[in-house]
Order: structure tokens, then sequence, then C-alpha cells
């Protein structure tokens, strides 16, 4: 018991060499300062304003006009209004500094004219398809009530 007792003060704690502080106040005050300065440098970096996104805002500006240069309203006129739509919603989250809402629309507005300009392929392909078929017909018909000379 005598051993405990000479460990122990007043306060409590054990003053033996194994709980003997490692560290000085001036070298836990400079952990402390540099502890604050890393968080301050971390608060600093999530507080600033994200940069608007300038390339999504390109890109779905020239998938637009690539679509509208492809004439591509006339066939899928509903997809290529929204892709318009979206644009424009984009450009207004870029000055209500919602650069994330931004980011997102830019990109739908992008995907949205990608797929107007794939519609209007496929509408003119299933056109040119439609026009072949019926020249084919048209020939076969032909054929049937001309059976051609025989020799």
């Amino acid at each position: 018991m005598n051993q405990i007792n000479r460990y122990m003060k007043g306060s409590g704690r054990a003053e033996s060499p194994l709980f003997a502080p490692t560290f000085s106040a001036t070298k836990k005050t400079a952990v402390m300062f540099s502890v604050a300065a890393f968080g301050l440098l971390l608060l600093s970096g999530c507080a600033s304003t994200p940069q608007p996104p300038s390339q999504a805002l390109q890109a779905a500006e020239m998938a637009i006009t690539t679509a509208e240069q492809a004439r591509v309203a006339d066939y899928a006129s509903l997809e290529l209004g929204e892709a318009r739509q979206k644009l424009a919603a984009a450009r207004a989250a870029v000055v209500a500094e919602d650069m994330v809402l931004a980011q997102r629309l830019a990109e739908q507005a992008r995907v949205d004219a990608d797929l107007a300009t794939a519609r209007a392929g496929v509408a003119k392909a299933k056109k040119v398809n439609d026009e072949m078929k019926e020249s084919t017909d048209t020939i076969k018909q032909e054929m049937q009530r001309n059976p051609g000379v025989q020799p």
C-alpha cells in the first residue's frame, strides 16, 4: 500500500514514470495550433465556391448546335426542346451560383441533344428504308405485269 501511495498525489493521478507526460506545454500548444490551422485549411477549401461548369455548358451548346444543323427538330423536336430548356436552366443555376446543379443540368442537356440526334437518325433511316421498300415493290409489280421478252 505504501508503494501505491508513493506514486499518488492529492489530485488522484498517478505520478509514476509510466504516467509521466511526454510533451511539454509548448509542444502541446504547437500541436494544437497545427491541428487548428489544418482544420481551417480544410474548411476554407470546402467553403470556396466551385467554378462554373464551363466545359459541360460548352459541350451541351455544341450538341444542341449540331442537332439543329442536322435538322433534328423535324424528327425529334421534343428531345431537342428539352435539351434547350435544361441548358437554359443550367445557365440560370450558374447565375444562382449552384454549380453542382448547373453541372448536372448541362450534362443532361447534352445527353438530351445527343438523344435527339440519334432519334432523328433512326427516323431518317426508317424513312429511307420505307422508300426503298416501296421502290422495290413497284419494280416487282412492273416485272409481274410485263414479264419481258422471251427468246
